[in-house]
């Protein structure tokens, strides 16, 4: 199994400039905002996805890649490299999601994440494919309203129309998380509806476009999902505070967290990114072998024995630790009255 994550730096001057120069319009500052956690998003996977094999980074630009990224361990795929040329550059997720399956060596099995998605708890492989079947959630919807909504209608219809079904006046949409995705049925929908599929594409989102639920609703269609919720707590940053936030990730009852930043406010945005840039580094303090330099060990992520990753806690202490050479430590000297406990 492995994991494709969709990433954009926004401040990446580079990035401004093609975005400004092809879209004729000022970069949307709130819209592409890079709250500097990525590097958490590895780590989460290395810590509590140890079944994932290979990490894939899609960006537009070799210098959308991080400083800190170590390009051996962590693979890098351009937009160019899975996206016909007469449709790049683009500014618009949705054509970067009709391409993934493009990608060189991708796994039949992958998990397709967004990069406000972070594993905070340990997690199995079965929590995401099942019996030969995807795992995730599906709700039916009758109000088609705003944009977001009109494409999630397109691509309902689009995969009805490809399995030769009627269409309907409801509509499926996936739980947003990470996703299970199927390589092999991909390229078969791809391959039915090719012509639709360009024909929706655009630079910058429009009501016509098609997304990734393109290809979920046509694996559930066809039987190949599991309709059960992923474990995944969806954050609404902008109706929150820095410490509820900060609280969350040290302590969560899930185990992936989805944090929202639709209609944050400036005024707000630093504090809550401090926070969770804290909160973050407090759960997740070692680099990740995934993808991040400056490392003690060369070791590639298959190589890496996780038996003694872990996470401690204590409701008492407050502690908040993940490092494999303090769990000894712990288990030698902390004794069990203090309330810590190891999983």
């Amino acid at each position: 199994m492995d994991a494709v994550i969709t990433y954009v730096n926004g401040n990446d001057p580079i990035w401004k400039r093609d975005y400004e120069k092809y879209t004729n319009v000022p970069v949307m500052e709130k819209r592409f905002r890079d709250w500097g956690t990525l590097k958490y998003l590895l780590r989460g996977i290395e810590v509590n996805m140890p079944f994932i094999r290979n990490v894939y980074l899609v960006v537009s630009h070799p210098s959308q890649v991080p400083q800190w990224a170590d390009t051996e361990n962590l693979k890098v795929v351009l937009h160019k490299d899975i996206i016909p040329e007469q449709h790049l550059p683009t500014f618009n997720c949705n054509p970067i999601e009709m391409h993934l399956h493009r990608i060189e060596g991708l796994d039949e099995e992958y998990l397709y994440f967004n990069d406000d998605l972070y594993p905070l708890k340990p997690c199995k492989p079965e929590d995401f494919f099942r019996d030969g079947k995807g795992v995730l959630k599906f709700s039916r919807h009758y109000l088609v309203s705003g944009m977001y909504k009109h494409i999630c209608k397109n691509s309902d219809t689009a995969a009805r129309k490809a399995l030769g079904m009627p269409s309907s006046l409801a509509f499926i949409r996936p739980q947003h998380t990470c996703t299970a995705m199927f390589k092999s049925q991909c390229e078969e929908l791809y391959a039915k509806l090719e012509p639709e599929i360009l024909r929706s594409l655009s630079r910058t989102r429009a009501a016509d476009n098609l997304n990734q639920y393109l290809f979920l609703d046509y694996q559930y269609f066809k039987v190949l999902m599991i309709n059960e919720k992923i474990s995944n707590k969806h954050f609404s940053v902008a109706l929150t505070s820095p410490q509820k936030l900060e609280s969350y990730i040290l302590n969560p009852d899930r185990n992936l967290l989805c944090v929202n930043d639709v209609r944050l406010s400036e005024s707000k945005y630093e504090a809550l990114r401090e926070a969770m840039l804290r909160a973050m580094q407090t759960r997740f303090p070692e680099k990740s072998t995934i993808g991040e330099t400056s490392l003690s060990t060369s070791r590639s992520p298959s190589s890496r024995n996780h038996s003694n990753d872990f996470f401690c806690t204590s409701s008492r202490l407050g502690i908040s630790i993940a490092s494999p050479t303090l769990a000894k430590l712990i288990r030698t000297f902390l004794p069990s009255f203090w309330g810590v406990s190891i999983v």
